[in-house]
């Protein structure tokens, strides 16, 4: 401890004696020394110290580290205008000027039984005893722990002075009474001295300083020290293991102060966040603390931001990267993203399926109340832009076919037979720009999301939900506006003629697939008009045939997950084929939409999204040994070329097998669907379409990325669940599975049928492309996408 007494004299005292040693043994003697040193002396004296009153010490413990810092700033700022004063400040230089440095610097050549210390690696400095040489320059030590090593000059740190022949046994004992002499406030008071007479010190210099010794015990426990210290001296020159040392100007060391004072604050709070991270961990998952909770403090909720950055790979700044991999590292795991989503599910922050993808992929979840409520404020707004020019189709018998969880109905169907024999089709789709026009603030929303997110946990819509369920969707019973697409079909299933009308229509059937499916089985005569759009289907599906079209139905998997939040939700898997009566129905609908608007916009020369594929070089009979269904339709998909838009005018698209084709039934759903409507609504008025080809690919470019994340996002989510499915499946239940190809020797990709999921295995010689084999599940790790087949071999 250090006492700093008036009249600008320090008196120290070693809390541990110096030890002397000679060259015939490494025993020490204690000494119990106190020495004074004044600013009107260039030596220190030996003095008995001061007595100091019984309670000195105690109101020494209670001076806070913050009192102790406003006093020492004091002084600081004392010293500095003493400085300034001054006519000249002695620069560093002038300080190595004192004495000739090659003097001060002299080094001692190792030799058997010196006290050394040498850096081990980049965090280790250990004390040692040289032994003997090894080779021309290096040499063999033993260290503190007993490890007897070859080290480089370099490695040398540090050679104790006064010691010839010590005992490597003595180095533990020798490192405690060190240990008892690691006062840092010692630097503080010899700063001030020097820095006042602006003078340079070696290690021995200033220990004599403070310790009023050059010792062996004294001169190490200086040097350690000084290489700890990070605020009062700086290194001057270094010649080998022995340095200079200057005291910092006082400006920088208030500086250094401050910093460190702040950074022990951020430690203690980081401690205190760990605590809390370690308490939430340990609790049972009902006792967790709440989300919110951790949004309270705003320093927790800084750092829990941080680490859900992390997890998502987000954050904002290196500095933010920086504390979240420190929290992690304090916790004892990995600096990974996998580390970070899990300690926050550990606490509770996360629930335990979270949908990291959906964090990362930005997607809004909520509506701002700002559109919430100029959605609600459209819905009470009664007035029709096309009231006069809608067509009364209430007579018509129609049919809305969907999921059965959708929310959000885009589109019905009605089918007539005419007096010739030719079947007209009517395709209504849900009138969306009753409500939203182009550029208002509901578009630009609508635009900013490209389209509504179906996820396995939830549903987020393109529109605010109200205005979409109430106003926009398609409503059983209901009077509801609509844009109806009629089509007279030649009796070869191509279009004989199409027309675009705004109409009003009373949705009759809402139907799910699986019921419209039983009641085309059923055959009823009272619901002949679901007959004729069958019939109209299948002559559709023949014709397209017949242009080239390509086969690509497969089995479709849907999940709906109730409570997802909860560690074990209910989970309903749905696995859908395509080429299902209802399913195949719907399609052929939606694909005839499609090309009478491209033929509508054809002819009126209106700018649309048209979308076209390449007639790719497919020969389908190539594929004719492949089994009909999901294992020839992944097949062609292989090799299909990716579609494209023109904004001009139609393009073949190919694999359809049509002249033209634009996506119109989903505007609630996708933002490319509302532009065609918006294109196509300000023909039927007899205005000029909004938007230039060119103002609508732009907007698409920007659409099309949005909607790639979501697909991505989509079908990530969805394989998650079915994983997760799996993990909860009995392990000897067995699944069918088809073999759609070899990756490499006899790994196959496999389509588990009862699931709808792709996956991969090693399958048994013999087997080929298209074959049914059963496996079972072994492992299934949804978080990390892992999925073990292995095959069952029948017997």
């Amino acid at each position: 401890m250090a006492v700093r007494a008036v009249n600008t004299c320090f008196l120290f005292r070693s809390s541990s004696p110096p030890l002397r040693f000679s060259s015939s043994s490494s025993s020490c003697r204690r000494n119990l020394r106190c020495c004074c040193f004044c600013c009107c002396s260039s030596s220190p004296a030996f003095v008995p110290p001061p007595p100091l009153s019984s309670n000195y010490g105690a109101r020494l413990q209670r001076r806070s580290v913050y009192t102790l810092f406003d006093s020492v700033m004091e002084e600081l700022r004392a010293m500095g205008k003493r400085r300034n004063n001054r006519i000249s400040a002695a620069s560093n230089m002038g300080l190595l000027n004192e004495e000739l440095v090659e003097d001060r610097l002299v080094s001692r050549s190792l030799q058997k039984g010196l006290l050394l210390e040498f850096k081990k690696d980049s965090d280790r400095m250990l004390l040692a005893v040289a032994q003997r040489p090894d080779g021309k320059k290096n040499w063999m030590v033993s260290d503190q722990n007993g490890a007897t090593s070859s080290i480089k000059p370099q490695q040398v740190t540090y050679i104790v002075p006064g010691i010839d022949n010590f005992d490597q046994a003595d180095i533990a004992d020798f490192i405690k009474k060190v240990q008892d002499n690691m006062d840092p406030s010692l630097l503080e008071f010899a700063w001030v001295e020097l820095l006042e007479k602006n003078k340079s010190v070696t290690v021995e210099e200033l220990a004599k300083i403070i310790f009023g010794s050059a010792e062996p015990l004294e001169s190490y426990s200086t040097h350690l020290l000084l290489s700890r210290d990070e605020i009062y001296f700086t290194v001057l020159e270094t010649k080998g293991s022995r340095s200079i040392y200057g005291p910092r100007p006082s400006e920088q060391v208030e500086d250094l102060i401050r910093s460190k004072l702040a950074k022990e604050a951020a430690e203690k709070e980081l401690q205190e966040f760990l605590k809390l991270l370690v308490s939430a961990k340990s609790m049972a998952s009902q006792d967790k603390p709440p989300k919110s909770s951790w949004m309270d403090d705003e320093k927790i909720r800084r750092r829990i931001e941080y680490l859900e950055a992390y997890a998502v790979d987000s954050y904002q700044n290196d500095e933010h990267r920086k504390t979240a991999g420190m929290i992690l590292k304090a916790m004892g795991l990995a600096k990974t993203a996998s580390s970070a989503a899990n300690l926050l599910v550990d606490i509770g922050y996360f629930p335990v399926h979270v949908n990291l993808e959906l964090l990362k992929s930005g997607t809004p979840t909520e509506h701002s109340e700002e559109i919430i409520s100029v959605g609600q404020a459209l819905l009470s707004d009664s007035s029709d832009p096309d009231e006069n020019i809608r067509k009364d189709l209430t007579d018509l018998k129609v049919y809305a076919i969907d999921v059965d969880e959708a929310d959000e109905l885009d589109d019905a169907l009605s089918a007539t037979k005419l007096q010739d024999g030719r079947i007209k089709v009517w395709i209504h789709v849900a009138d969306a720009t009753r409500y939203v026009q182009p550029g208002s603030i509901v578009d630009r929303e609508a635009m900013r999301r490209g389209t509504s997110v179906f996820l396995p946990t939830a549903t987020y819509p393109m529109f605010p939900e109200k205005l979409a369920m109430e106003g926009m969707s398609l409503r059983q019973g209901d009077l509801c506006n609509a844009v109806t697409v009629s089509v007279v079909l030649h009796n070869d299933g191509s279009i004989a003629e199409c027309s675009v009308v705004n109409s009003v229509i009373k949705p009759t059937y809402m139907l799910t697939y699986e019921s419209a499916s039983e009641l085309l089985h059923l055959n009823l005569q009272e619901e002949s008009e679901l007959r004729i759009l069958s019939e109209a289907a299948n002559l559709r599906l023949n014709w397209r045939r017949q242009q080239g079209a390509v086969e690509t139905a497969t089995l479709e998997a849907r999940i709906k997950v109730s409570n997802p939040d909860d560690p074990e939700p209910s989970i309903k898997l749905y696995v859908e084929n395509q080429a299902d009566p209802a399913m195949r129905l719907v399609s052929e609908m939606m694909i005839l939409c499609g090309e009478a608007i491209a033929t509508f916009g054809s002819q009126n020369e209106i700018p649309l999204p048209y979308r076209g594929q390449p007639q790719s070089d497919i020969n389908v009979s190539e594929f004719a040994h492949l089994p009909e269904g999901p294992v020839r339709s992944f097949a062609l998909v292989k090799v299909m070329r990716a579609a494209e838009i023109d904004f001009r005018k139609p393009a073949r698209h190919g694999i359809l097998g049509i002249p033209g084709y634009v996506q119109f039934t989903s505007p609630i759903r996708r933002y490319l669907d509302l532009l065609a409507h918006y294109q196509v609504k300000a023909f039927l008025r007899g205005e000029p379409p909004p938007f230039t080809s060119g103002k609508l690919e732009g907007i698409a470019a920007v659409v099309n990325e949005r909607f790639k994340t979501v697909r991505k996002l989509s079908n990530n989510s969805l394989r998650y669940w079915m994983l997760e499915y799996l993990r909860r499946e009995p392990r000897e239940r067995r699944y069918r599975a088809l073999v759609l190809r070899f990756l490499k020797d006899r790994i196959a990709a496999l389509l588990l049928v009862e699931v709808g999921l792709q996956a991969s295995t090693w399958v048994s010689v013999g087997t080929q492309v298209g074959d049914e084999i059963l496996v079972k599940v072994e492992e299934s790790h949804p978080r990390d996408d892992i999925i073990c087949l292995k095959e069952v071999i029948k017997q």
